[in-house]
C-alpha cells in the first residue's frame, strides 16, 4: 500500500487538495511507495500567507532566541538521525553511511548557524564627522524560498532553510518531488525545537510551484540547486520579478593526477570521489586528467580492479559502496552516455551496464563504470552524466590539463594530486573554478565557509551557507546619526564628506 504524503504549512501537515499527485520510488526496489501531492496555486499562496504572516515577530525575535532553537533543533536530529537517514535512503536509495554522512554537513550547518548572534555583528565608526556617528546593520529579507534537488534532500535544504532562519526570514522549501520524506520531518523537528509556526513551510510540487515562487510579489529571495539550464532559467525569471536569486547549476568536475603524485592516495579518492552516491552528486570527480601515459597506465592498473569490485548494494546492507540511481529514467540515460561514449571511441575499461542486486532485480541499478581515452568532444566529457562513470582523459603536460579545465563551460570543482608546491600553488590560483582541492578527492568547503562554483555553475552574486549565505539572506543597512548639543550648523547644500 503506498502512502500519500503532505504538504507542511504554518506548523502542521496538510494534505493536498489539486487532485494532481507525483509518484515517489524506493528505487533498490523499483516500486512506487509513496505518492506526494502537488500543489495548486491556493496551496503556494496559503504557505507564503503563512510565511508573511510569520515574518514580522520573527525578525523581531532575538538573535540569541534564534541561536537557542537552533541548539535545540541540532540535539533532537541527532536524537533522531536514524529516522531521518531511513527516510533519506528509502526514497533516494543510497546507502546508509552515505545518507548518514550528508545529514551530518547538514547538521554542520546548523551548528554554525548557531553562532548567528555573532554572524550577525555589524560595523561602528564613531565620529565619521563633528559629533557625527555611522553604524552598519544587517536585516533579513523577509520571506525567503527554496528549491532542491533528489541528490541530498537532506543536506541542500539544510544550506538554505537553516541559514535563512537564523538570519531572521521565513521560508518555503520546495524539495524534490522524488524524495520529498525527509524534508517533512524534518519541518516537524524543527516545531517541536520551538520555531514557532508558519517560519518555515514545505510545499510539495512541479514547475507549477516554481513558477509561481518566482513571480510571488511576497517572496523576496529565492535559492536553487539543480542543473544548469534550470538555473538559469530560476535565476532570469527570479531577477526579473525583483528576488535576489542564488541559482547554482551543473558540475564536470575534474582531477588532475600529476606524474609525482601518490597513486595510491589518486586511487582512493577517484573511487570515492567518482562512484560514492552513483556519481549523483554536483561535486562528483567525473573526469580523470592524468599527464602522461606511463602515469595514465600505472592509475588504471591500480583503478580497475577497484571500480570491478565496488559492491553495489541498498542502504540496508552495511558493506554497500553505492547504491542504486533515482529513477528508471536517469539509469537509462546514464546508460545512454556509455553507449555513445563507445560509438564516439572512448574504450570501456569496466562496464557497469546491467547491474544486479540479488533480491532486488527491479532496482535502479549501475555498477560503476571507467572509460580510457575520452576525448574532449565526447559527450562524456562535455555532459554532466550523474551517474557512476568516470572519464580518463590523457594529456601531455600540467599546462593543457589547466587549460582543459578552464576552458569547460562548468565552474564548480576541481582537485590536483601531486607532491610539488610550486605546480598546487600555481593551480589553486589559475584554474578558474569556485572550488579548488589540493590532494583531496572533493573539495566541498566546511559550512563555515561557502559553497558556490563559477561560470555555468552559478548565476548570483552570492555562495551558499558559511558567512556568504548570512550576506545573501539579510540586506545592509547604513544609519548616520547626531544629537543635538546646542551647536547650530545651519543648512549645508553640499553632499557630505570626511572634511
Amino acid at each position: 500500500m503506498t502512502e500519500t504524503l503532505t504538504h507542511y504549512i504554518n506548523g502542521e501537515r496538510v494534505e493536498g487538495t489539486s487532485g494532481r499527485f507525483s509518484d515517489v520510488y524506493n528505487p533498490a526496489e523499483g516500486t512506487v511507495i509513496a505518492q506526494a501531492p502537488l500543489a495548486s496555486l491556493e496551496e503556494i499562496d496559503k504557505a507564503v500567507a503563512a510565511a508573511n504572516a510569520a515574518a514580522e515577530q520573527w525578525a523581531d525575535t532575538t538573535p540569541i532566541r534564534r541561536a537557542r532553537i537552533m541548539f535545540n533543533y541540532l540535539n533532537i536530529i541527532k536524537q533522531r538521525k536514524d529516522e531521518v537517514i531511513e527516510a533519506l535512503s528509502r526514497e533516494h536509495g543510497k546507502v546508509w553511511s552515505d545518507a548518514e554522512g550528508e545529514l551530518t554537513r547538514g547538521m554542520e550547518v546548523i551548528e554554525f548557524a548557531c553562532g548567528i548572534p555573532s554572524h550577525l555583528k555589524g560595523e561602528f565608526t564613531e565620529q565619521v564627522g563633528t559629533k557625527i556617528d555611522s553604524y552598519a546593520i544587517r536585516q533579513p529579507l523577509g520571506v525567503c524560498a527554496g528549491i532542491t534537488p533528489f541528490n541530498f534532500p537532506c543536506m541542500v535544504p539544510m544550506w538554505m532553510y537553516v541559514m535563512a532562519i537564523a538570519c531572521g526570514n521565513t521560508f518555503i522549501l520546495k524539495p524534490s518531488e522524488r524524495d520529498p520524506s525527509a524534508p517533512l520531518l524534518l519541518a516537524d523537528l524543527f516545531k517541536e525545537a520551538g520555531l514557532p509556526d508558519g517560519v518555515f513551510n514545505v510545499i510539495n510540487g512541479d514547475k507549477l510551484a516554481v513558477d509561481r515562487l518566482l513571480e510571488h510579489p511576497d517572496v523576496a529571495a529565492v535559492s536553487f540547486v539543480g542543473s544548469t539550464p534550470i538555473a538559469e532559467y530560476v535565476y532570469r525569471t527570479g531577477t526579473a520579478n525583483n528576488k535576489r536569486v542564488q541559482a547554482l547549476g551543473g558540475a564536470k568536475n575534474h582531477l588532475v593526477i600529476m606524474p609525482d603524485a601518490d597513486l595510491d592516495q589518486a586511487t582512493d579518492a577517484l573511487i570515492g570521489a567518482a562512484y560514492g552516491s552513483a556519481g549523483e552528486r554536483c561535486m562528483a570527480i567525473s573526469v580523470a586528467v592524468v599527464v602522461g601515459d606511463e602515469t595514465t597506465d600505472k592509475l588504471i592498473e591500480k583503478l580497475k580492479p577497484r571500480v570491478q569490485a565496488l559492491k553495489i548494494g541498498t542502504y540496508k546492507d552495511s558493506d554497500a559502496e553505492l547504491g542504486p540511481v533515482i529513477t528508471k529514467d536517469a539509469k537509462e540515460r546514464i546508460e545512454g552516455y556509455i553507449d555513445s561514449g563507445l560509438e564516439h571511441g572512448a574504450k570501456l575499461i569496466v562496464d557497469g551496464r546491467g547491474a544486479k542486486v540479488e533480491g532486488h532485480e527491479d532496482g535502479f541499478f549501475v555498477g560503476g563504470c571507467l572509460f580510457d581515452n575520452v576525448g574532449q568532444d565526447m559527450s562524456i566529457y562535455t555532459d554532466e552524466i550523474f551517474g557512476p562513470v568516470l572519464s580518463i582523459v590523457r594529456v601531455d603536460d600540467y599546462e593543457t590539463a589547466l587549460k582543459m579545465i578552464n576552458d569547460h563551460e562548468y565552474g564548480n570543482g576541481t582537485s590536483i594530486y601531486t607532491r610539488d608546491g610550486d605546480t598546487a600553488r600555481h593551480f589553486t590560483r589559475y584554474a578558474q573554478i569556485g572550488m579548488v582541492g589540493v590532494n583531496v578527492p572533493i573539495p566541498v568547503p566546511v559550512a563555515y565557509h561557502s559553497f558556490g562554483g563559477w561560470k555555468r555553475s552559478l548565476f548570483g552574486d552570492y555562495s551558499i551557507h558559511g558567512m556568504e549565505g548570512v550576506r545573501f539572506y539579510t540586506r545592509l543597512k547604513t544609519v548616520t546619526t547626531r544629537w543635538p548639543t546646542g551647536i547650530r550648523a545651519g543648512a549645508d547644500f553640499n553632499i557630505p564628506t570626511l572634511s
